[in-house]
Protein backbone atom coordinates (compact mmCIF):
# COMPACT_ATOMS: atom_id res chain seq x y z
CA UNK A 1 0.00 0.00 0.00
CA UNK A 2 1.49 3.40 -1.13
CA UNK A 3 2.07 5.68 1.79
CA UNK A 4 1.29 9.12 1.84
CA UNK A 5 4.70 11.77 1.99
CA UNK A 6 5.20 13.29 5.11
CA UNK A 7 4.68 17.27 5.41
CA UNK A 8 6.57 19.93 6.62
CA UNK A 9 4.00 21.01 8.84
CA UNK A 10 3.83 17.56 10.35
CA UNK A 11 7.42 17.65 11.19
CA UNK A 12 7.60 20.94 12.69
CA UNK A 13 4.75 20.14 14.61
CA UNK A 14 6.31 16.95 16.09
CA UNK A 15 9.51 18.74 16.29
CA UNK A 16 8.02 21.28 18.01
CA UNK A 17 6.31 18.94 20.70
CA UNK A 18 9.78 16.97 21.29
CA UNK A 19 11.89 20.29 21.98
CA UNK A 20 9.24 21.35 24.37
CA UNK A 21 9.56 18.09 26.31
CA UNK A 22 13.42 18.45 26.69
CA UNK A 23 13.11 22.24 27.80
CA UNK A 24 10.45 20.83 30.56
CA UNK A 25 12.82 17.93 31.68
CA UNK A 26 15.70 20.38 31.73
CA UNK A 27 13.53 22.86 33.63
CA UNK A 28 12.59 20.21 37.12
CA UNK A 29 15.66 18.79 38.58
CA UNK A 30 14.44 15.31 39.73
CA UNK A 31 13.25 14.80 36.20
CA UNK A 32 16.03 15.64 34.65
CA UNK A 33 18.18 13.18 36.92
CA UNK A 34 15.83 10.11 36.03
CA UNK A 35 16.02 11.27 32.08
CA UNK A 36 20.03 11.13 32.19
CA UNK A 37 20.17 7.91 34.07
CA UNK A 38 18.18 6.65 31.39
CA UNK A 39 20.69 8.09 29.11
CA UNK A 40 23.69 6.44 31.17
CA UNK A 41 21.98 2.88 30.64
CA UNK A 42 22.23 3.56 26.79
CA UNK A 43 25.89 4.59 27.01
CA UNK A 44 26.31 8.03 28.45
CA UNK A 45 24.51 10.89 29.90
CA UNK A 46 25.74 13.25 27.11
CA UNK A 47 23.62 11.36 24.37
CA UNK A 48 20.64 13.20 26.28
CA UNK A 49 21.90 16.51 24.78
CA UNK A 50 23.56 15.34 21.77
CA UNK A 51 19.68 13.70 20.90
CA UNK A 52 18.52 16.76 21.63
CA UNK A 53 20.71 18.81 19.42
CA UNK A 54 20.45 16.35 16.59
CA UNK A 55 16.37 16.92 16.49
CA UNK A 56 16.65 20.34 15.69
CA UNK A 57 18.84 19.80 12.74
CA UNK A 58 16.41 16.78 11.53
CA UNK A 59 15.55 17.36 7.93
CA UNK A 60 11.67 16.28 6.53
CA UNK A 61 14.13 13.93 3.92
CA UNK A 62 15.84 12.54 6.61
CA UNK A 63 12.46 11.54 8.34
CA UNK A 64 10.76 10.12 4.93
CA UNK A 65 13.90 8.29 4.55
CA UNK A 66 13.98 6.40 8.04
CA UNK A 67 10.19 6.14 7.65
CA UNK A 68 10.35 4.31 4.58
CA UNK A 69 13.37 2.26 5.57
CA UNK A 70 11.82 1.38 9.07
CA UNK A 71 8.27 1.36 9.14
CA UNK A 72 7.69 -1.01 6.71
CA UNK A 73 4.42 -3.32 6.54
CA UNK A 74 5.95 -5.98 7.01
CA UNK A 75 7.28 -4.86 10.37
CA UNK A 76 3.68 -4.24 11.62
CA UNK A 77 2.25 -6.34 14.00
CA UNK A 78 -1.48 -6.87 12.91
CA UNK A 79 -4.30 -8.57 13.81
CA UNK A 80 -4.22 -10.79 10.46
CA UNK A 81 -0.97 -12.01 8.87
CA UNK A 82 -0.50 -13.04 5.71
CA UNK A 83 2.73 -14.93 4.66
CA UNK A 84 4.29 -13.86 1.57
CA UNK A 85 7.66 -16.33 0.69
CA UNK A 86 9.81 -12.94 0.14
CA UNK A 87 8.77 -10.51 2.31
CA UNK A 88 10.57 -6.92 2.52
CA UNK A 89 11.99 -6.95 5.87
CA UNK A 90 14.33 -3.58 7.32
CA UNK A 91 17.92 -4.61 8.44
CA UNK A 92 18.76 -3.31 11.78
CA UNK A 93 22.24 -1.83 10.92
CA UNK A 94 24.78 -2.45 14.06
CA UNK A 95 24.75 -0.52 17.05
CA UNK A 96 26.72 3.02 16.15
CA UNK A 97 30.11 3.77 18.29
CA UNK A 98 29.01 5.96 20.81
CA UNK A 99 32.53 7.18 21.58
CA UNK A 100 33.04 8.10 18.19
CA UNK A 101 29.79 10.09 18.08
CA UNK A 102 30.14 11.99 21.47
CA UNK A 103 34.16 12.74 20.60
CA UNK A 104 34.57 16.43 20.49
CA UNK A 105 31.01 16.90 21.78
CA UNK A 106 30.46 20.49 23.27
CA UNK A 107 26.40 20.31 23.62
CA UNK A 108 24.16 23.56 22.41
CA UNK A 109 23.08 26.24 24.37
CA UNK A 110 22.60 25.68 28.71
CA UNK A 111 19.89 26.31 30.46
CA UNK A 112 19.76 29.79 31.74
CA UNK A 113 20.28 29.81 35.77
CA UNK A 114 17.69 31.39 38.27
CA UNK A 115 19.05 33.73 40.92
CA UNK A 116 18.95 32.60 43.94
CA UNK A 117 15.63 34.10 45.04
CA UNK A 118 15.48 34.90 49.29
CA UNK A 119 12.12 33.30 49.92
CA UNK A 120 11.61 35.01 53.31
CA UNK A 121 8.06 36.90 53.70
CA UNK A 122 10.22 40.42 53.71
CA UNK A 123 11.63 40.12 50.26
CA UNK A 124 8.89 38.93 48.57
CA UNK A 125 6.58 41.73 49.34
CA UNK A 126 9.87 44.05 48.39
CA UNK A 127 10.24 42.82 45.39
CA UNK A 128 6.25 42.88 44.27
CA UNK A 129 4.78 45.02 42.08
CA UNK A 130 1.49 45.83 42.82
CA UNK A 131 -1.34 48.21 40.35
CA UNK A 132 -4.99 48.19 39.53
CA UNK A 133 -6.29 48.00 36.23
CA UNK A 134 -9.27 49.10 33.94
CA UNK A 135 -12.15 47.08 35.20
CA UNK A 136 -11.28 46.77 38.79
CA UNK A 137 -8.75 44.00 37.96
CA UNK A 138 -5.38 43.79 40.20
CA UNK A 139 -2.27 42.63 39.66
CA UNK A 140 0.94 40.96 41.66
CA UNK A 141 4.01 41.19 39.24
CA UNK A 142 6.88 39.31 40.65
CA UNK A 143 10.15 39.60 38.30
CA UNK A 144 13.00 37.29 38.87
CA UNK A 145 15.86 35.32 37.21
CA UNK A 146 14.37 31.91 36.94
CA UNK A 147 16.13 28.44 35.46
CA UNK A 148 15.35 28.90 31.94
CA UNK A 149 13.95 32.49 31.68
CA UNK A 150 10.64 30.49 32.55
CA UNK A 151 7.07 32.71 33.97
CA UNK A 152 4.06 30.93 36.05
CA UNK A 153 1.17 33.37 35.85
CA UNK A 154 -2.47 32.73 37.20
CA UNK A 155 -5.56 34.88 36.21
CA UNK A 156 -8.43 34.21 38.51
CA UNK A 157 -12.26 35.16 37.57
CA UNK A 158 -14.90 35.83 40.15
CA UNK A 159 -18.83 36.09 38.85
CA UNK A 160 -22.10 35.19 39.87
CA UNK A 161 -23.49 35.32 43.00
CA UNK A 162 -25.74 32.50 45.48
CA UNK A 163 -29.05 33.40 43.46
CA UNK A 164 -27.56 33.52 39.82
CA UNK A 165 -25.79 30.07 40.40
CA UNK A 166 -28.71 27.99 42.21
CA UNK A 167 -29.25 25.14 40.10
CA UNK A 168 -26.65 25.79 37.21
CA UNK A 169 -23.41 23.69 39.05
CA UNK A 170 -22.90 21.71 36.39
CA UNK A 171 -24.15 24.43 33.62
CA UNK A 172 -21.44 26.50 34.75
CA UNK A 173 -19.04 23.47 34.88
CA UNK A 174 -19.68 22.71 31.32
CA UNK A 175 -19.06 26.09 30.29
CA UNK A 176 -15.49 26.69 31.43
CA UNK A 177 -14.83 22.45 30.41
CA UNK A 178 -15.94 24.30 26.47
CA UNK A 179 -13.23 27.01 26.77
CA UNK A 180 -10.12 25.10 25.91
CA UNK A 181 -12.06 22.84 22.95
CA UNK A 182 -11.69 25.81 20.40
CA UNK A 183 -12.65 29.53 19.66
CA UNK A 184 -14.66 31.55 17.29
CA UNK A 185 -10.58 31.88 15.06
CA UNK A 186 -9.52 28.04 15.89
CA UNK A 187 -10.42 24.89 16.43
CA UNK A 188 -9.53 22.81 19.73
CA UNK A 189 -6.87 21.27 18.07
CA UNK A 190 -5.28 24.27 16.59
CA UNK A 191 -5.43 25.99 19.92
CA UNK A 192 -3.63 23.40 21.57
CA UNK A 193 -1.01 23.61 18.81
CA UNK A 194 -0.88 27.45 19.25
CA UNK A 195 -0.25 26.53 22.30
CA UNK A 196 2.23 23.67 21.74
CA UNK A 197 4.45 26.22 19.35
CA UNK A 198 4.59 28.70 22.08
CA UNK A 199 6.02 26.11 24.46
CA UNK A 200 3.33 27.04 26.84
CA UNK A 201 1.56 24.53 29.55
CA UNK A 202 -1.73 26.23 29.91
CA UNK A 203 -4.88 25.38 31.31
CA UNK A 204 -8.13 27.50 31.00
CA UNK A 205 -11.71 27.20 32.80
CA UNK A 206 -13.97 29.08 34.17
CA UNK A 207 -12.24 30.27 37.06
CA UNK A 208 -9.47 31.51 35.02
CA UNK A 209 -6.16 30.40 33.52
CA UNK A 210 -2.62 29.14 34.39
CA UNK A 211 0.08 29.58 32.85
CA UNK A 212 3.75 28.43 32.16
CA UNK A 213 6.22 29.78 29.41
CA UNK A 214 9.21 31.14 29.05
CA UNK A 215 9.07 34.88 29.30
CA UNK A 216 9.42 36.10 25.94
CA UNK A 217 6.53 34.27 25.00
CA UNK A 218 4.01 35.39 28.44
CA UNK A 219 2.14 37.87 26.46
CA UNK A 220 1.81 36.33 23.14
CA UNK A 221 0.60 33.35 25.29
CA UNK A 222 -1.74 35.46 27.56
CA UNK A 223 -3.00 36.64 23.54
CA UNK A 224 -4.19 33.41 23.05
CA UNK A 225 -5.67 32.77 26.52
CA UNK A 226 -8.18 35.75 26.17
CA UNK A 227 -9.07 34.23 22.83
CA UNK A 228 -9.76 30.93 24.80
CA UNK A 229 -11.93 32.99 27.48
CA UNK A 230 -13.13 35.79 25.20
CA UNK A 231 -14.23 33.96 22.57
CA UNK A 232 -14.85 30.38 23.07
CA UNK A 233 -16.92 28.43 19.80
CA UNK A 234 -19.12 26.47 22.37
CA UNK A 235 -19.23 23.45 19.66
CA UNK A 236 -22.12 21.09 19.35
CA UNK A 237 -19.71 18.60 18.25
CA UNK A 238 -17.47 19.62 21.08
CA UNK A 239 -19.84 19.97 23.71
CA UNK A 240 -21.19 16.39 23.09
CA UNK A 241 -17.90 14.84 23.16
CA UNK A 242 -17.09 16.70 26.27
CA UNK A 243 -20.31 15.57 27.85
CA UNK A 244 -19.48 12.01 27.08
CA UNK A 245 -16.28 11.94 28.69
CA UNK A 246 -17.73 13.71 31.73
CA UNK A 247 -20.53 10.72 32.08
CA UNK A 248 -18.17 8.51 31.64
CA UNK A 249 -15.86 9.95 34.33
CA UNK A 250 -18.78 10.21 36.73
CA UNK A 251 -19.89 6.74 36.20
CA UNK A 252 -16.70 4.93 37.02
CA UNK A 253 -17.01 6.38 40.49
CA UNK A 254 -20.44 5.02 40.99
CA UNK A 255 -18.32 1.75 42.74
CA UNK A 256 -15.29 3.97 43.27
CA UNK A 257 -14.14 3.78 47.50
CA UNK A 258 -12.58 6.67 47.58
CA UNK A 259 -14.98 8.60 45.91
CA UNK A 260 -17.95 7.56 47.38
CA UNK A 261 -16.98 7.74 51.06
CA UNK A 262 -16.22 10.96 50.45
CA UNK A 263 -19.12 12.54 48.82
CA UNK A 264 -21.19 11.02 51.73
CA UNK A 265 -19.15 12.69 54.42
CA UNK A 266 -19.24 15.89 52.30
CA UNK A 267 -22.99 15.07 52.08
CA UNK A 268 -23.48 14.48 55.98
CA UNK A 269 -20.92 17.70 57.49
CA UNK A 270 -22.15 20.24 54.98
CA UNK A 271 -26.31 20.75 54.81
CA UNK A 272 -26.84 23.00 52.20
CA UNK A 273 -29.80 22.68 50.37
CA UNK A 274 -29.88 20.94 46.99
CA UNK A 275 -28.96 23.50 43.77
CA UNK A 276 -27.36 25.66 45.95
CA UNK A 277 -23.50 26.33 45.01
CA UNK A 278 -22.24 24.60 47.78
CA UNK A 279 -24.67 21.83 47.52
CA UNK A 280 -22.37 17.91 47.76
CA UNK A 281 -24.92 16.08 44.90
CA UNK A 282 -24.43 12.11 45.28
CA UNK A 283 -23.00 10.51 42.39
CA UNK A 284 -26.47 9.22 40.99
CA UNK A 285 -27.90 13.10 41.51
CA UNK A 286 -24.36 14.56 39.51
CA UNK A 287 -24.64 12.10 36.35
CA UNK A 288 -28.59 12.77 35.75
CA UNK A 289 -27.89 16.61 36.26
CA UNK A 290 -25.33 15.91 33.12
CA UNK A 291 -27.28 14.23 31.30
CA UNK A 292 -30.31 16.86 31.43
CA UNK A 293 -27.32 19.68 30.52
CA UNK A 294 -27.72 20.99 27.30
CA UNK A 295 -25.22 23.50 25.11
CA UNK A 296 -27.80 26.35 25.90
CA UNK A 297 -27.48 25.98 29.65
CA UNK A 298 -23.32 26.25 29.00
CA UNK A 299 -23.87 29.01 26.71
CA UNK A 300 -26.21 30.95 28.76
CA UNK A 301 -24.23 30.84 31.87
CA UNK A 302 -21.07 31.64 29.67
CA UNK A 303 -23.46 34.88 28.37
CA UNK A 304 -24.99 35.92 31.74
CA UNK A 305 -22.18 35.32 34.03
CA UNK A 306 -18.51 35.04 32.98
CA UNK A 307 -15.73 38.41 32.82
CA UNK A 308 -13.00 39.59 34.50
CA UNK A 309 -14.79 42.35 36.10
CA UNK A 310 -12.11 42.41 39.53
CA UNK A 311 -10.07 39.98 38.58
CA UNK A 312 -6.62 39.03 39.97
CA UNK A 313 -3.19 38.65 37.66
CA UNK A 314 -0.56 37.13 39.81
CA UNK A 315 3.37 36.66 37.94
CA UNK A 316 6.37 35.35 39.11
CA UNK A 317 9.48 35.06 36.74
CA UNK A 318 11.41 36.16 33.94
CA UNK A 319 9.45 38.94 32.47
CA UNK A 320 8.93 42.74 31.94
CA UNK A 321 6.35 44.00 34.59
CA UNK A 322 5.38 47.43 32.56
CA UNK A 323 4.83 45.04 29.13
CA UNK A 324 2.70 42.60 31.01
CA UNK A 325 0.58 44.84 32.74
CA UNK A 326 -0.08 46.81 29.53
CA UNK A 327 -1.20 43.27 28.16
CA UNK A 328 -3.62 42.38 30.66
CA UNK A 329 -4.96 45.76 30.99
CA UNK A 330 -5.69 45.52 27.05
CA UNK A 331 -6.73 41.81 26.85
CA UNK A 332 -8.67 41.69 29.96
CA UNK A 333 -9.72 45.55 31.12
CA UNK A 334 -12.77 45.70 28.87
CA UNK A 335 -14.15 42.31 29.73
CA UNK A 336 -16.98 42.98 32.01
CA UNK A 337 -19.13 40.40 34.40
CA UNK A 338 -22.76 41.21 32.92
CA UNK A 339 -23.99 39.98 36.31
CA UNK A 340 -22.46 41.86 39.68
CA UNK A 341 -20.40 39.11 41.44
CA UNK A 342 -21.22 38.25 45.48
CA UNK A 343 -19.02 35.86 47.08
CA UNK A 344 -21.12 32.59 48.12
CA UNK A 345 -20.00 32.36 51.48
CA UNK A 346 -19.40 28.90 53.37
CA UNK A 347 -21.03 28.16 56.53
CA UNK A 348 -20.41 26.21 59.62
CA UNK A 349 -22.34 23.39 60.48
CA UNK A 350 -22.32 21.61 63.88
CA UNK A 351 -23.13 18.50 62.93
CA UNK A 352 -23.57 14.96 65.11
CA UNK A 353 -21.44 12.09 65.15
CA UNK A 354 -22.46 9.86 62.43
CA UNK A 355 -21.15 6.15 60.91
CA UNK A 356 -22.01 4.58 57.47
CA UNK A 357 -20.43 2.08 55.35
CA UNK A 358 -21.09 1.86 51.85
CA UNK A 359 -20.09 -1.87 49.38
CA UNK A 360 -18.63 -1.74 46.63
CA UNK A 361 -17.80 -4.99 45.90
CA UNK A 362 -14.78 -6.74 43.99
CA UNK A 363 -12.57 -3.43 44.76
CA UNK A 364 -9.58 -4.00 45.94
CA UNK A 365 -9.40 -1.39 47.99
CA UNK A 366 -11.50 0.21 50.75
CA UNK A 367 -11.36 3.94 51.76
CA UNK A 368 -11.86 5.60 55.12
CA UNK A 369 -12.95 9.11 55.07
CA UNK A 370 -13.72 11.00 58.39
CA UNK A 371 -14.14 14.55 59.89
CA UNK A 372 -15.50 17.28 61.95
CA UNK A 373 -16.44 20.83 61.45
CA UNK A 374 -14.59 23.30 63.49
CA UNK A 375 -16.02 27.39 63.80
CA UNK A 376 -12.56 28.90 62.74
CA UNK A 377 -11.21 31.26 60.31
CA UNK A 378 -7.71 31.98 60.17
CA UNK A 379 -7.22 34.81 62.05
CA UNK A 380 -8.17 32.75 65.16
CA UNK A 381 -5.81 32.78 68.35
CA UNK A 382 -5.50 29.24 67.69
CA UNK A 383 -5.76 28.60 64.53
CA UNK A 384 -1.67 28.40 64.49
CA UNK A 385 -1.82 25.70 67.14
CA UNK A 386 -3.87 23.57 65.32
CA UNK A 387 -2.11 23.52 62.29
CA UNK A 388 0.96 22.11 64.25
CA UNK A 389 -1.14 19.66 66.07
CA UNK A 390 -2.61 18.53 62.29
CA UNK A 391 1.28 18.20 61.51
CA UNK A 392 1.78 16.16 64.50
CA UNK A 393 -1.25 13.89 63.67
CA UNK A 394 -1.15 12.76 60.25
CA UNK A 395 0.84 15.73 58.66
CA UNK A 396 3.95 13.25 57.27
CA UNK A 397 4.59 9.80 56.98
CA UNK A 398 6.06 9.92 60.74
CA UNK A 399 3.31 11.59 62.39
CA UNK A 400 1.11 9.66 65.11
CA UNK A 401 -1.62 8.37 62.93
CA UNK A 402 0.12 7.27 59.35
CA UNK A 403 2.82 6.15 62.08
CA UNK A 404 0.46 3.56 63.77
CA UNK A 405 -1.69 2.70 61.12
CA UNK A 406 0.83 2.66 57.96
CA UNK A 407 4.75 2.23 59.22
CA UNK A 408 3.98 0.11 62.23
CA UNK A 409 1.07 -2.13 62.28
CA UNK A 410 1.39 -2.07 58.09
CA UNK A 411 -2.49 -2.18 57.72
CA UNK A 412 -2.85 0.91 54.80
CA UNK A 413 -1.49 2.05 52.13
CA UNK A 414 -1.85 6.05 52.60
CA UNK A 415 -3.34 7.00 55.97
CA UNK A 416 -3.34 11.36 56.77
CA UNK A 417 -4.99 14.11 58.50
CA UNK A 418 -5.92 17.48 56.78
CA UNK A 419 -7.20 20.96 58.74
CA UNK A 420 -7.98 23.48 56.53
CA UNK A 421 -9.94 26.52 57.28
CA UNK A 422 -10.75 30.05 55.42
CA UNK A 423 -9.18 33.54 55.86
CA UNK A 424 -12.99 34.92 55.37
CA UNK A 425 -15.56 32.50 56.64
CA UNK A 426 -16.01 31.00 60.10
CA UNK A 427 -15.47 26.69 58.38
CA UNK A 428 -12.60 25.14 59.06
CA UNK A 429 -12.83 21.56 58.72
CA UNK A 430 -10.47 18.52 60.06
CA UNK A 431 -9.92 15.27 58.10
CA UNK A 432 -8.98 12.24 57.85
CA UNK A 433 -8.14 9.87 54.86
CA UNK A 434 -7.11 6.22 54.59
CA UNK A 435 -6.90 3.29 51.82
CA UNK A 436 -6.77 -0.19 53.03
CA UNK A 437 -7.23 -3.80 52.26
CA UNK A 438 -10.83 -4.09 53.28
CA UNK A 439 -9.75 -7.19 55.69
CA UNK A 440 -8.30 -4.64 57.61
CA UNK A 441 -11.30 -2.00 58.02
CA UNK A 442 -12.08 -2.65 61.84
CA UNK A 443 -7.90 -2.65 62.94
CA UNK A 444 -7.32 0.27 60.67
CA UNK A 445 -10.16 2.42 62.28
CA UNK A 446 -9.61 1.20 65.96
CA UNK A 447 -6.01 2.35 65.17
CA UNK A 448 -7.06 6.23 63.86
CA UNK A 449 -9.86 6.40 66.87
CA UNK A 450 -6.93 5.66 69.12
CA UNK A 451 -4.53 7.55 68.22
CA UNK A 452 -6.59 10.67 67.90
CA UNK A 453 -7.88 9.67 71.48
CA UNK A 454 -4.22 9.60 72.93
CA UNK A 455 -3.43 12.74 71.62
CA UNK A 456 -6.37 14.44 72.96
CA UNK A 457 -5.98 12.59 76.35
CA UNK A 458 -1.78 13.09 77.02
CA UNK A 459 -1.13 15.69 74.62
CA UNK A 460 2.13 16.07 72.08
CA UNK A 461 5.85 16.21 74.13
CA UNK A 462 8.27 18.88 74.16
CA UNK A 463 10.30 16.77 71.26
CA UNK A 464 7.71 16.02 68.90
CA UNK A 465 6.45 20.29 69.47
CA UNK A 466 9.92 21.19 68.37
CA UNK A 467 10.83 19.03 65.86
CA UNK A 468 6.95 19.45 64.43
CA UNK A 469 7.66 23.46 64.51
CA UNK A 470 10.80 23.46 62.52
CA UNK A 471 9.31 20.64 59.94
CA UNK A 472 6.16 23.14 59.15
CA UNK A 473 8.55 26.26 59.51
CA UNK A 474 10.56 24.78 56.51
CA UNK A 475 7.46 23.52 54.90
CA UNK A 476 6.37 26.97 54.35
CA UNK A 477 9.69 28.05 53.26
CA UNK A 478 9.96 26.06 50.70
CA UNK A 479 6.48 26.23 49.13
CA UNK A 480 7.54 29.98 48.58
CA UNK A 481 10.47 28.87 46.86
CA UNK A 482 8.24 26.92 44.22
CA UNK A 483 6.90 29.67 41.51
CA UNK A 484 3.70 28.06 41.17
CA UNK A 485 2.85 28.25 44.70
CA UNK A 486 4.18 31.57 45.24
CA UNK A 487 2.00 33.14 42.10
CA UNK A 488 -1.13 31.46 43.42
CA UNK A 489 -0.18 33.06 46.97
CA UNK A 490 0.28 36.16 45.36
CA UNK A 491 -3.21 36.15 43.64
CA UNK A 492 -5.30 34.76 46.68
CA UNK A 493 -3.65 37.37 48.73
CA UNK A 494 -5.43 39.91 46.01
CA UNK A 495 -8.43 38.64 46.69
CA UNK A 496 -8.22 38.71 50.86
CA UNK A 497 -6.08 42.15 50.96
CA UNK A 498 -3.35 40.51 52.38
CA UNK A 499 0.54 41.11 52.11
CA UNK A 500 3.48 38.19 53.11
CA UNK A 501 3.65 40.09 56.28
CA UNK A 502 0.46 37.71 57.64
CA UNK A 503 3.22 34.87 56.69
CA UNK A 504 5.86 36.46 58.82
CA UNK A 505 3.22 37.30 61.56
CA UNK A 506 1.72 33.58 61.55
CA UNK A 507 5.24 32.03 61.16
CA UNK A 508 6.52 33.97 63.92
CA UNK A 509 3.31 32.84 66.22
CA UNK A 510 4.38 28.71 65.28
CA UNK A 511 7.77 29.19 66.24
CA UNK A 512 6.62 30.78 69.96
CA UNK A 513 4.19 27.70 70.43
CA UNK A 514 4.13 25.95 73.76
CA UNK A 515 2.94 21.99 74.01
CA UNK A 516 0.65 23.56 76.70
CA UNK A 517 -0.73 26.10 74.04
CA UNK A 518 -0.83 23.08 71.80
CA UNK A 519 -2.44 20.36 73.58
CA UNK A 520 -4.92 23.03 74.75
CA UNK A 521 -6.08 24.35 71.46
CA UNK A 522 -6.58 20.04 70.40
CA UNK A 523 -8.71 19.28 73.63
CA UNK A 524 -10.72 22.60 72.42
CA UNK A 525 -11.75 21.71 69.08
CA UNK A 526 -11.17 18.34 68.32
CA UNK A 527 -13.47 15.92 69.92
CA UNK A 528 -12.62 12.56 68.42
CA UNK A 529 -16.51 11.07 70.09
CA UNK A 530 -17.76 13.72 67.08
CA UNK A 531 -15.46 12.40 64.35
CA UNK A 532 -17.82 11.23 61.68
CA UNK A 533 -16.64 8.02 59.81
CA UNK A 534 -17.77 6.62 56.33
CA UNK A 535 -16.26 3.68 55.01
CA UNK A 536 -16.71 2.09 51.82
CA UNK A 537 -15.05 -1.07 49.94
CA UNK A 538 -15.58 -4.85 49.68
CA UNK A 539 -17.04 -4.70 53.46
CA UNK A 540 -17.91 -8.42 52.85
CA UNK A 541 -14.23 -9.55 53.00
CA UNK A 542 -13.78 -7.67 56.54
Amino acid sequence: MKQDKLRAEELERARTALLNDFEKVQLDTPTLVRSLSEFVALGDWRLFFLYRDRLRKVTLADVQRVAEQYLKPANRVLGEFVPTERPDRAEIPPAPDLQAALLGYKGGETVRAGEAFDPSPQNIDKRTIKKPLSNGIRVALLPKQTRGGRVVATLTLHWGDEKSLMNRETACNFAGAMLMRGTRQRSRAGLKEAFERLNASVSVGGEGASIEVRGENLIATLRLVAEALREPAFSPQEFEEMKRAALTGAEAQRNEPSSLAGVRLARHLHEYAPGHPHYTPTVDERIELMRKATLEDAAACYRELFGATGAEFAAVGDFEPEAVARAVDELFGSWKTPHPFGRVPSHHFDRPRFEDALLTPDKANAALRAGLNVRMRDDHPDFPALVLANHLLGGSSTARVPARVREKEGLSYSTYTTFTSSALDEAAAFRVASIFAPQNRSRVERAIREELGRAVREGFSADEVEAGKRSVLEARRLARSHDRALASRLGHYLFVKRTFAWDAEFEARIAALTPQQVNAALRRHIDPARLSVVVAGDLKKN
